[in-house]
């Protein structure tokens, strides 16, 4: 095993993506190898919010496919972490289903705070931006939204509210622009929002990705949203899946992914966000890399 190799699983809503990266700290982050298999965990949670066989079905054959393939390429890794987003950590037997995945698979999903995503995350926006002084990262994901800002690579505040894109469309909150801003700016002290308005802003996830690509621009900019948000609103999953940016699967929850960009931009006085094509995943990379101990805690070892 080479020790400058290192992998993360990213086990998530929709998929498990496998990264690898080589090279020693400070060396670009480009992929020696990416493998993707496909998931929809939006389909396999039950009344009570946890998630069914079916779901632990999927994310084991997802493990053994990934693992088939590595073993396939030939491919060497020397630190590895497979971890689970909010789909499976938010889960009301998130435990249960850790332990079920690794009794079939050998592999332990490790499941990172909210806050620890948040970490990860700006540290990634930070290193590709490659931005000095005051930096405030926004992230929408499926369960939580994220947000950090600081001026160094470990944020000032960093924190997770539970608010993301499938979240607020489970609560039928994707037409309450209002009221989602509302919860996001209640959620954070007085403190923490006075920070959050200064630096330059950079979103990450695919959702700001997806808003990108819909405003035909690098960056996301209020504008762009009070234009589109009424149109998706009008418009059904299937025909807004016809869109640039939003894929089939994420159709019918895109609506509230721009809800939700557009209260993190207003609660934190940002009219316009660069667009990080890094978020969680690649700061683990550069995390495990540089032996970042401190951004590497885990809850589930």
């Amino acid at each position: 095993m080479r020790e400058d190799t290192v992998g993360v699983l990213d086990v998530g809503c929709f998929s498990a993506h496998l990264v690898v990266v080589a090279g020693k700290s400070g060396a670009p982050l480009y992929p020696v190898h990416s493998d993707k298999v496909r998931l929809r965990l939006d389909r396999s949670y039950d009344a009570d919010g946890c998630l069914t066989e079916e779901g632990v079905d999927a994310i084991t054959a997802a493990i053994t496919s990934v693992r088939r393939r590595v073993r396939r390429a030939g491919m060497p890794v020397g630190r590895f972490v497979p971890f689970a987003t909010s789909s499976v950590r938010d889960a009301g037997n998130a435990d249960e289903v850790v332990r079920e995945v690794e009794r079939r698979t050998g592999m332990t999903l490790r499941t990172f705070t909210g806050a620890q995503e948040a970490e990860l995350a700006y540290l990634a926006a930070r290193r590709w931006s490659g931005q000095q002084g005051r930096l405030t990262m926004l992230d929408v994901g499926g369960g939580t939204v994220e947000l950090a800002t600081g001026s160094a690579d470990q944020p000032q505040v960093a924190t997770s509210l539970p608010y993301g894109a499938r979240a607020l469309t489970t609560l039928g909150l994707a037409h309450r622009e209002d009221l989602v801003e509302d919860l996001i700016r209640d959620a954070l002290t007085d403190r923490d929002l006075a920070a959050l308005h200064r630096g330059r802003a950079v979103g990450c996830s695919k959702v700001f990705g997806g808003l990108a690509k819909l405003a035909g621009h690098h960056t996301v900019r209020v504008t762009d949203l009070d234009r589109w948000i009424p149109r998706l609103a009008a418009l059904s999953a299937r025909r807004r899946a016809k869109l640039p940016g939003i894929s089939r699967h994420r159709a019918n929850q895109s609506l509230a992914g721009a809800v939700a960009a557009r209260a993190l931009m207003e609660v934190t006085g940002h009219d316009a966000v660069a667009v990080s094509p890094w978020s969680t995943t690649e700061g683990l990379l550069l995390a495990l890399r540089e032996h970042r101990s401190e951004l590497v805690r885990t809850d589930a070892a």
